[in-house]
């Protein structure tokens, strides 16, 4: 049997053991575009079951376990492998909350609840993901409960069964055989389980130093989406440089600008008498030197890494951000008839929804998926009866949904956005003379009505969709379906609005984000306008949204 100082340690162990291994889930997922990976939204998600069990006596048993770990875990759900995860541990609410000690029926059990609950929370499941193994690790532990009841040996089969299943994941869905990989949120699972038996079996908590691998709060997914690439920076070093002059050299400043200008961008040469002054952006600081050393001795030599700055710059962002968000909202009594909380990223887009109305813009999207907590917080926040919340991405929707039982003074709608362009033109579609259900129906139909298209990069080398994508190159998506890849952002998104508008469009809206300055954002508004054959309305709105470069809706 298994006290509760043992389930609570088993949690723990099993959350380490994917923290430590979180950049490895991350790595399975094969579609290139950044967004909240996997192993990033299930560590997050059970961290917040850890943080709630360090607040528990250590003679707590397992039903006060299970009361604190199992709640904290459906609040700090990320992501939709973030919701499955707490999902599948829901029957240990409904089978463990008033017991002393726990066996390995009882555990199996627990799951099964779990794995049916989670597979009715999912639209349309699909076999060969994290549901798969679940499942399969679940019948497998139910046989075995025909042999033997000891908690080890029950969980062990767990294990056992999970990975087994995780290994025919590629053969269920021909998207992972194709990429070479298994499923990424099987694998997270396969991590937890593993931490857990190591409790179970040996009562030796799996330890996780900080040291070993990167921590939550300096995501590498973060990095690789948001800092190591910038429409502005074509180039990774700043070379700046101050040449006196050799008297005797009689070469003209004119050739050293036309020699940097080859081999980089932003070349400013300005000269006197005694002086040369060099600033240059390039691949290749040497060469700039060897060029300027030409002219005489340098008085000072300085080469900024731009890129490395950037990330910098973004890391402190994200790191702000993710502070901001463990500021809760002050709630508030609901006295307004209707009110909308919507998630979204970027100033700019951000000010959009503001000004259709939304009470409360909850900053996340496709790298920062906000938790569940979080979004009810939000949706306490909004003094209305009715609650409309757009989630505006697919990864969110599940968080959103689970808020719905978590609240209990309002009415709670989520409207299934899954872009920020779906989300603006619903909240634009509100009647305030239909009911409730009317107008979630009438939302949700205007959401569907609308194309969108994204300019985004590649985070990570990958083959899919019969591209072979690097790292970086620009990929063109239209509601989520990848396209074609680019060479150059502003290419991508007039060759993407050109596949998306036909001759029924009335309206394009083109907002652009980080590292697209104002005046490239109107040469490709020009330019598209170039391209169509009808007359449609064209607005350019300034959103300042990470990850992606430009966000095309089209109705």
């Amino acid at each position: 049997m298994i006290s509760g100082i043992q389930l609570k340690n088993a949690i723990i162990s099993g959350a380490n053991n994917i923290l430590k291994n979180k950049n490895l889930v991350n790595e399975l997922n094969i579609f290139p575009v950044p967004d909240g990976d996997t192993g990033t939204n299930m560590s997050m998600t059970i961290s917040s079951a850890v943080s709630a069990l360090g607040e528990i006596s250590e003679n707590a048993n397992v039903g006060e376990t299970v009361k604190a770990f199992v709640p904290a875990l459906l609040r700090g759900a990320r992501g939709n492998s973030g919701v499955i995860l707490s999902i599948l541990f829901r029957g240990f609410t409904q089978l463990l909350s008033d017991s002393e000690t726990v066996g390995g029926s009882e555990l199996v059990n627990a799951l099964d609840i779990g794995v049916k609950a989670a597979y009715g929370a999912v639209t349309k499941p699909t076999e060969g993901t994290m549901l798969t193994v679940a499942r399969l690790a679940c019948e497998r532990a139910q046989r075995a409960l025909k042999m033997n009841n000891d908690t080890a040996y029950i969980w062990e089969e767990v294990c056992e069964g999970a990975h087994e299943a995780l290994i025919i994941t590629p053969d269920l869905l021909p998207v992972l055989k194709k990429a070479g990989v298994v499923d990424a949120g099987g694998k997270g699972l396969c991590l937890v389980f593993e931490g857990m038996l190591s409790v179970f079996k040996n009562d030796v908590v799996i330890e996780y130093n900080s040291d070993e691998a990167n921590s939550i709060d300096s995501d590498d997914t973060f990095r690789n989406a948001a800092a190591e690439f910038d429409g502005d920076i074509t180039f990774t070093y700043c070379t700046e440089f101050i040449v006196k002059r050799n008297k005797l050299c009689k070469l003209r400043t004119l050739r050293l600008r036309n020699r940097l200008q080859k081999i980089g961008d932003c070349v400013v040469v300005v000269d006197d008498e005694d002086i040369i002054k060099v600033h240059v952006h390039t691949e290749n600081p040497g060469r700039a030197l060897e060029e300027g050393i030409r002219y005489g001795q340098f008085l000072t030599v300085k080469v900024e890494n731009m890129k490395e700055q950037h990330r910098i710059a973004a890391e402190k962002q994200k790191l702000k951000e993710a502070t901001a968000e463990t500021t809760p909202l002050e709630a508030k009594y609901p006295e307004e008839e209707v009110g909308f909380v919507a998630v979204a990223a970027g100033e700019g887009v951000i000010n959009l929804f503001k000004d259709l109305g939304c009470n409360v813009v909850i900053s996340g999207g496709q790298t920062m998926n906000p938790s569940t907590e979080k979004i009810t917080e939000a949706v306490m926040a909004t003094p209305a009866k009715t609650v409309y919340v757009f989630p505006n991405n697919k990864n969110i929707i599940m968080s959103a949904q689970q808020s719905v039982g978590l609240v209990k003074d309002r009415t709670v709608i989520i409207i299934p956005t899954k872009t920020i362009a779906q989300g603006a033109s619903a909240i634009l579609s509100y009647n305030s003379d239909l009911d409730s259900q009317e107008n979630a129906e009438l939302m949700t139909k205007a959401a569907s009505k609308v194309k969108t298209g994204q300019i985004t990069f590649a985070a990570r080398d990958s083959e899919f969709g019969g591209f072979k994508i690097r790292e970086n190159d620009i990929l063109a998506l239209s509601d989520g379906k990848l396209l074609f890849t680019e060479k150059n952002p502003m290419d991508a998104a007039v060759n993407l609005a050109k596949k998306i508008v036909n001759k029924e469009t009335e309206f394009i809206t083109l907002i652009y984000g980080e590292g697209i300055n104002a005046g490239q954002a109107e040469e490709v508004k020009e330019r598209i306008e170039k391209s169509l054959k009808n007359s449609a309305e064209i607005t350019l709105v300034e959103g300042n949204q990470p990850i992606y470069h430009f966000i095309i809706s089209v109705e």
